[in-house]
């Protein structure tokens, strides 16, 4: 099939450092390439991804993140340029919205950010012609007014991940800077365990800046090892040679794409009991996940756990190759008709969950 995929106007696919949502397009892309299938990308123009790209499209531009009238230009570009696929997976909220497309071509958008109650009207909207992918149950629960097609997990290429030792001596965390990842969370986590504690963040958005120099660098001292933002190469190292992962998150994250990346590098993860972490750690197996005031308790006995586990537990569910599947059979679904590419007006219930 001719497949085309949207990603967002900010950061190029692959992304350098930063961008959960491109590496995951990116890995889609390859995935349906290796399958035999003909994909065009639209997406920013520096993107390096190895599949035919969408001409005209602009330079990704990381400092207008978040801005709508930049994702409505680039969206329309993406669309305009896709006339004549089989199918269009959009990774954007905009896009699906955008009327000037053809009413035959089925059209797919995964949600990647929390699906919000109180824009429940946006994703109905998105449904009346798109179907929807959710990266997640629990993302997927917290608005039973979207009528969600499918719950697809994501997964990772595990060729270039080591599985390191975790013979480091301390614990690692890696995320944005901001408190809904728990980074000051981890910084208390690690000191009552006893464990140094190496940092790798994202700190590029003001409100990134601001969090990290008012409230996380006053509490840096020697047990903190602070090493800003890492490529992948270092991140994997990092992760890898960590007794465990800290992932304190402080809100219902709908899928923890970073809990996958430190299980494929054989370390276990410890981290609080919400959103999207029951469905990928397996606790007392693979990590160990509870309340925050339980987390330091849980980081001895994660040393103990099967490393190996941790890295089949990947191999197993969240592969590159389940992902991109489970993807394929959607969209043959939709295009042989099978199922709806989009809802009525009035429909209100959720499908295949």
């Amino acid at each position: 099939m001719r497949i085309g995929l949207v990603a967002g106007p900010w950061i190029p696919v692959p992304p350098s450092t930063y961008g959960g949502t491109e590496r995951v397009v990116d890995t889609l892309a390859k995935g349906f390439a290796a399958a035999g299938h003909e994909v065009l990308l639209a997406a920013p123009s520096d993107s390096s991804c190895p599949v035919p790209l969408v001409p005209g499209m602009q330079p990704s531009a990381g400092e207008e993140m978040g801005l709508t009238i930049s994702e409505f230009s680039h969206v329309i570009r993406a669309h305009e340029a896709l006339q004549d696929v089989d199918i269009i997976h959009d990774h954007t909220l905009a896009g699906p919205l955008y009327l000037h497309r053809p009413e035959e071509t089925p059209l797919v958008t995964t949600i990647h950010g929390p699906l919000n109650s109180n824009a429940v009207d946006i994703y109905q909207a998105i449904a009346r012609r798109s179907a929807i992918i959710a990266i997640s149950r629990d993302q997927a629960s917290h608005a039973p007014g979207v009528p969600v097609t499918r719950v697809i997990h994501h997964g990772m290429d595990l060729k270039s991940v080591p599985v390191g030792t975790g013979r480091g001596g301390y614990l690692c965390f890696v995320g944005r800077a901001c408190p809904d990842k728990g980074l000051f969370e981890a910084i208390m986590i690690a000191r009552q365990a006893g464990m140094p504690l190496r940092i790798a963040v994202k700190m590029r958005e003001p409100e990134e800046i601001r969090y990290f120099h008012d409230v996380i660098e006053p509490l840096l001292g020697p047990n903190e090892d602070f090493v800003g933002e890492v490529d992948n190469a270092a991140k994997y190292r990092l992760m890898g040679e960590a007794l465990a992962f800290l992932n304190p998150i402080q809100w219902s994250e709908p899928f923890g794409l970073v809990m996958i990346e430190a299980l494929a590098t054989g370390t276990p993860v410890v981290g609080t009991l919400i959103g999207s972490a029951p469905e990928i750690v397996e606790h007392g197996r693979t990590g160990y996940l509870g309340d925050v005031g339980d987390l330091a308790d849980f980081v001895q006995a994660a040393e103990a756990l099967d490393r190996a586990a941790c890295r089949g537990a990947v191999e197993e569910r969240f592969s590159a190759g389940r992902m991109v599947s489970d993807h394929l059979q959607l969209f043959t679904e939709l295009i042989e008709g099978s199922m709806p590419t989009g809802l009525p007006d009035a429909a209100r219930v959720h499908q295949n969950l």
